[in-house]
């Protein structure tokens, strides 16, 4: 009780967007950036590739952390699944909900690639780029249209998937498989009426359970943030630009476009007030950046969307999951679309009117081809490889897929999040007072009631 009351004095002192969560992330970034720079002077003397103890800590503290944020994927789509599809005959018109998710999907892919082929002819990034032609090399990992198929097939019951390496095996979960079996199992529970009632109740508790273990995480992001941003200026800095630096300003444009223009022009027009969203999204798009993962963020982005902008659980626990494997507008939009064109220029090649559409319909439809793979260096083989380019173009710019990387998640993971708010809005199952009660993204407001002290 006292810490609630000492916790409303405080707010009563301070204005709301000072002591918000969106606040301390930001609060977050400013440490680590601070962290960053001085872990980056203390490497200065140390011989390539090695780093002194602060880098060496910011390093462990964002790769835990992300790990933790990996580490409730499973559980929660399990969990929010099978439950949400026991609760779907309350919600009406599901499969319309389903479609509807898609074609906003396509929709702001759509209007996202054109931006990217507009930024790639007036920018022309391949133009004069002084970038060693050996650095030229076909990537190990390449986009397939049969690869969404084998993603949703699943290859086991926890679609489990294992890679060797030279530190050992890495296991892996597929989030398309898992949100296959989860649908599933979830049909066939409701399938068999009364006799799985205990199994739903179960699964229902399990949710709760993990709400309670996600909150605790989330709580942990600023401390997160300033790791990971730290450890991202402290190790990547600007000697990777070199001579693409006009790349990685073409696509930063593309990205600013989108989040600036095309974004704000779809919340408009559905009647969603675009500073509200921005504010309430802020969490997810902050922890995009920093954390250059789209599964890792997906767990927080379904708590934001829940409980800052009043989507209901039953939706949101397929839109997301299905979000962070197909739904990319920096890295299967923008990033193609422009990388394409500066590999193009390159080498000289002169791309008409039937590549562009090309790329145009790669970029709609193939994040589904590469979900099972997803990232933007196997969609980018595949609109190369639909568009007779070279792939050893790939390799030309590896250089600066740690920084452009950062860019294009944060606009991955707010797209999931505005196509989410867009479609609730739209079936009319938006919770208006839930959203009213995220106003500042404050978090700390829907905390878990078995996870507030």
């Amino acid at each position: 009780m006292s810490t609630i009351t000492h916790t409303e004095s405080r707010r009563r002192i301070l204005p709301s967007w000072m002591t918000g969560f969106g606040a301390q992330v930001i609060a977050g970034l400013i440490i680590g950036l601070i962290l960053g720079l001085v872990a980056r002077s203390m490497d200065a003397g140390l011989p390539d590739g090695e780093h002194g103890w602060l880098a060496g800590i910011l390093t462990w503290g964002g790769n835990t952390y992300v790990q933790l944020l990996k580490l409730m994927i499973p559980p929660l789509i399990f969990a929010a699944v099978v439950t949400s599809v026991a609760n779907l005959r309350k919600v009406a018109n599901a499969a319309k909900l389903a479609v509807s998710t898609l074609v906003w999907f396509a929709i702001t892919a759509f209007f996202s690639v054109l931006a990217g082929i507009l930024v790639g002819l007036v920018m022309q990034p391949g133009v004069g780029a002084a970038v060693d032609a050996s650095a030229a090399a076909e990537p190990s990992t390449q986009g397939s249209w049969l690869g969404f198929i084998n993603s949703v097939v699943p290859s086991n019951i926890l679609g489990l998937g294992a890679s060797a390496n030279d530190s050992g095996v890495s296991l892996s979960f597929n989030v398309l498989q898992l949100l296959v079996i989860s649908l599933a199992i979830g049909i066939a529970a409701v399938k068999a009426g009364k006799a799985a009632e205990p199994f739903l109740a179960f699964t229902e508790s399990l949710l709760k359970v993990v709400q309670v273990i996600l909150w605790w995480i989330i709580r942990l992001a600023p401390i997160g943030t300033a790791a990971l941003i730290g450890k991202a200026v402290a190790t990547y800095g600007w000697e990777a630009l070199g001579s693409l630096g006009k790349f990685v300003l073409a696509i930063y444009v593309g990205l600013a476009i989108v989040m600036g223009i095309i974004y704000p022009v779809t919340l408009m027009i559905n009647r969603l007030p675009v500073l509200g969203f921005f504010r309430r999204v802020w969490p997810v798009t902050s922890l995009g950046f920093v954390t250059r993962s789209s599964m890792g963020v997906m767990p927080v982005n379904q708590r934001v969307v829940e409980q800052s902008m009043g989507v209901p659980r039953e939706y949101a626990s397929f839109a997301i999951p299905l979000g962070a494997t197909s739904k990319m507008d920096g890295c299967a939009a923008i990033y193609p679309a422009i990388a394409a064109i500066f590999v193009a220029q390159f080498y000289g090649i002169q791309l008409g009117v039937t590549e562009y559409v090309l790329i145009i319909l790669v970029s709609v439809l193939g994040s589904a081809a590469t979900a099972g793979t997803t990232g933007a260096t196997v969609m980018l083989t595949l609109t190369l490889s639909t568009l007779g380019l070279p792939l050893a173009g790939v390799g030309l710019l590896l250089a600066t897929e740690p920084i452009i990387d950062m860019g294009r998640t944060a606009v991955n993971v707010t797209g999931q999040a505005l196509v989410a708010a867009v479609v609730a809005k739209r079936a009319g199952i938006l919770d208006e007072d839930q959203w009213d009660a995220g106003e500042h993204g404050a978090l700390e407001e829907t905390a878990p009631e078995e996870a507030r002290v």
